[in-house]
């Protein structure tokens, strides 16, 4: 429940779950597309143990947890023998300097093109309809191209996409991870069952929000039922139309969800390590950067505060947040952790800066998605080393 909580602030400890975290500042997922041939490398032990502290909290970029779920290049998977491998050296640096880290477990759905598929083939979604020309793949060669139509998951295969949740599941596991956040969240695969912008099926995972939300729910326990409910988190947007993933009602829908999610804690005995909702500023901020009007804002901030209210444990928010925006949700209670995405990739030392409300790195937004193992990824300074190509922000 949000209430307002004088003298909670980032820096204020917290316990998740059966975690204990020194702050409350958390490294976002982020596709970084630098894992050439699937599997992680030095350059995401250096990129990860940066952005490490004593007590905090990391996400990984989005993890494919099969061969058909890419939809960008050089994404990391946790699916074969060889990627487990190279996680643990990621894990193994990250516990090192005293931090948690949870693997995002990724499926894009219909959000790929068939370069990125096994054969060639069509991707797989919940639905036959492809993204809108709105929207543009990136292809290997770095070039941008339309998205094509998907294959629509027959009933009877989707049994075996949850069992790749799961099998990625407890490859985490394996590979140390302290546990994993199901993305459903964004346009990707859950998102495209839980939307009815996107979901147009007829058998029992289409039409109504129960049907809706059940190929997630699958998920979730199928992954909670093999690592326990405590190493689980679930990652949503339900008012976010990222890749045409709009909703009529996404209230609505964002309520059952947490409907379920809270079902599900107390059929297990306990609870999940968090909820994480991202917030609808995300588009505004995240894609065009453009300044919200105060209706929207109202809007929005009801929007997740009843989704906090609702959950029963951990809430994590996300989406276009600054400095002064993150203190202000945990003073108020309307989150409990708060994940940054572009200022950590600037800043690896964000938590510190933060502290100090010191100026922050700009990004370099050219450099997101490019397979440079060092410029764009582990080159950007920490304080009192320069500012070398970067420009500083004012305090944000």
């Amino acid at each position: 429940m949000a209430q307002e909580r004088k003298g909670t602030t980032l820096f204020t400890p917290y316990k998740m779950g059966n975690f204990h975290l020194s702050h409350r500042v958390v490294l976002a997922p982020m596709t970084r597309c630098r894992a050439l041939d699937g599997i992680p490398n030095e350059a995401h032990v250096v990129y990860y143990t940066q952005r490490s502290t004593q007590g905090g909290l990391l996400i990984t970029e989005g993890t494919l947890i099969s061969p058909t779920a890419p939809g960008f290049p050089c994404c990391p998977g946790i699916y074969t023998d060889e990627q487990v491998e190279g996680w643990k050296k990621v894990v193994d640096a990250v516990h090192a300097k005293g931090a948690i880290i949870f693997c995002q477990l990724w499926h894009v759905g219909r959000a790929s093109h068939p370069v990125y598929q096994p054969g060639g083939a069509a991707p797989i979604s919940s639905t036959n309809k492809s993204i809108s020309n709105r929207w543009r793949i990136l292809m290997p060669d770095g070039s941008h191209a339309k998205y094509l139509p998907p294959r629509a998951l027959a009933a009877s295969e989707i049994s075996g996409v949850v069992e790749d949740y799961r099998h990625a599941a407890v490859n985490a596991i394996r590979a140390g991870f302290d546990g994993i956040e199901i993305h459903g969240a964004h346009g990707y695969l859950i998102d495209q069952f839980l939307k009815d912008g996107i979901n147009d099926r007829t058998d029992e995972y289409g039409g109504s929000l129960a049907n809706r939300c059940k190929f997630l729910m699958q998920v979730v326990h199928a992954v909670a039922s093999a690592i326990g409910t405590e190493r689980v988190a679930v990652r949503i947007s339900p008012a976010i139309d990222h890749l045409d993933a709009f909703d009529s009602d996404p209230l609505t829908l964002g309520l059952a969800v947490v409907e379920r999610l809270n079902r599900l804690q107390k059929d297990f005995g306990s609870h999940l390590t968090y909820l994480h909702v991202t917030q609808p500023r995300y588009v505004a901020r995240g894609q065009a950067e453009s300044v919200l009007t105060q209706r929207c804002e109202e809007e929005e901030a009801h929007l997740v505060r009843t989704l906090r209210n609702a959950f029963q444990g951990t809430f994590m928010s996300s989406g276009g947040y600054t400095r002064e925006l993150g203190i202000q949700a945990v003073a108020q209670g309307d989150a409990d952790l708060v994940s940054y995405g572009r200022l950590f990739i600037s800043n690896p030392d964000l938590v510190d800066r933060f502290k100090v409300n010191a100026p922050l790195n700009r990004y370099i937004r050219a450099t997101f998605y490019t397979q440079d193992p060092v410029v764009g990824y582990t080159d950007y300074p920490f304080l009192g080393q320069g500012t070398g190509n970067s420009k500083s922000l004012s305090r944000l």
